[in-house]
């Protein structure tokens, strides 16, 4: 018997012609996942990914594999030759030790004969080893609807005996879908959305703003954090930090002071869209939550999409805010993101933001602005940072 790991995907079972593109994206990713890790191959079978390496490097594996966008179930397994004795004996092996983790009693056998010139058809083969596992444990019984465990058996080139499915987080392989520009603050909302674009198959890269010295160093840091613990799912990002504080004095002094909100967030849309496209990235992807904050009302979002010609991804847009810190928590995102550094937007906040601007009030006010000037200023002191 060898012990080899299993790796299953979703989508990518259904691009067809583009399949051996998004498995080789995928591949590529995993084996990222894994450097620095021991392991001896990696080889495709019917739909499945494998990797053979020691059973004491699995966990270290399994714990990188599960944060690799594209991927549905990791599960070790037990690969033997396809002859019903060797099977017979590698799914006891497989029961014992499912029964060793405790208070198991019911199981359930699930086949799937992927090789069809294999005599025992998937009904039959799951009937003979449910008897076979009967008589083996006295304690089990067998529980077709809510079991305390499966046992999984695959028949393919190789037979492979399994009886758990390590979650992943599905999507598709990073790199597939484009590269994005994150408008990545410090709260709770920007890195959930940078992680679910991502787990679309999009590349992020990010910009940052900041008003310092209103603002602190230690609030810039604390972006760095948030990046960094990003950067496990998606890889090294480069963020771009650009200090807004002249923009907002500028608007403060000329602007009528319901509108600073609205007429801040115009001005990173532009920058944001600036280096997006100077360094090819093809969309703006936002934290945005409609109805969340004063700039996020509907007639608030049409403004600040009237500023630039990219598209802007709102992939929290429908979420409430208990569904988003959900998932920060189980990015690990959530407790930085709560640390109470101040940021950009509450420098010269309104007492009463404007909540339902109009294009033509907005594109108004801005006349009192030189807009072209003040945003080659600023970015003339953009700093680049690779966080990985």
């Amino acid at each position: 018997m060898d012990r080899v790991i299993s790796v299953s995907f979703g989508e990518i079972a259904l691009k067809a012609g583009n399949r051996k593109y998004f498995e080789d994206k995928l591949i590529k990713q995993m084996r990222k996942a894994m450097s620095g890790i021991t392991y001896e191959k990696i080889y495709k079978e019917q739909g499945k990914i494998y990797i053979e390496a020691a059973e004491e490097n699995f966990p270290q594996i399994i714990n990188r594999l599960k944060k690799v966008f594209g991927l549905v179930y990791i599960s070790p397994c037990i690969r033997i030759e396809k002859d019903f004795e060797e099977i017979k004996k590698a799914s006891i092996e497989a029961a014992k030790e499912k029964m060793e983790s405790g208070n198991i009693t019911t199981f359930k056998v699930d086949t799937n004969r992927g090789d069809k010139n294999f005599p025992m058809k998937s009904p039959e083969m799951s009937r003979e080893i449910g008897g076979v596992i009967l008589n083996n444990f006295n304690d089990l019984t067998v529980d077709v609807h809510k079991p305390d465990f499966y046992l999984y058996i695959d028949i393919k080139q190789y037979a492979y005996i399994y009886t758990v499915k390590v979650k992943g987080y599905g999507g598709l392989p990073l790199g597939t879908n484009g590269k994005g520009l994150l408008l990545l603050s410090g709260g709770i909302d920007s890195p959930v959305a940078g992680f679910m674009m991502a787990r679309r198959g999009v590349e992020i890269n990010a910009v940052h703003y900041h008003s310092y010295p209103f603002t602190s160093e230690r609030a810039e840091e604390k972006v760095k954090d948030l990046a960094l613990i990003l950067s496990r799912y998606i890889g090294p990002i480069k963020i771009y930090s650009v200090n807004i504080i002249n923009i907002q004095k500028e608007i403060n002094k000329n602007c009528p002071a319901d509108e600073m909100t609205i007429l801040s967030r115009r001005f990173m849309m532009r920058i944001a869209e600036r280096i997006a496209v100077e360094n090819n990235y093809q969309a703006l992807i936002t934290g945005e939550s409609l109805g969340q904050v004063a700039s996020q009302t509907i007639h608030g979002l049409n403004v600040t999409n009237r500023s630039v010609n990219l598209p802007v991804f709102r992939p929290l847009i429908g979420f409430d805010k208990v569904d988003i810190i959900k998932i920060a928590k189980d990015i690990e995102t959530f407790e930085t993101s709560i640390l109470p550094y101040e940021d950009c937007c509450t420098v010269f906040l309104p007492k009463h933001p404007v909540t339902k601007p109009k294009v033509e009030d907005i594109e108004e006010s801005e006349k009192a602005l030189n807009i072209e000037e003040l945003m080659e200023d600023t970015m003339k002191n953009m700093k680049i940072y690779t966080i990985s």
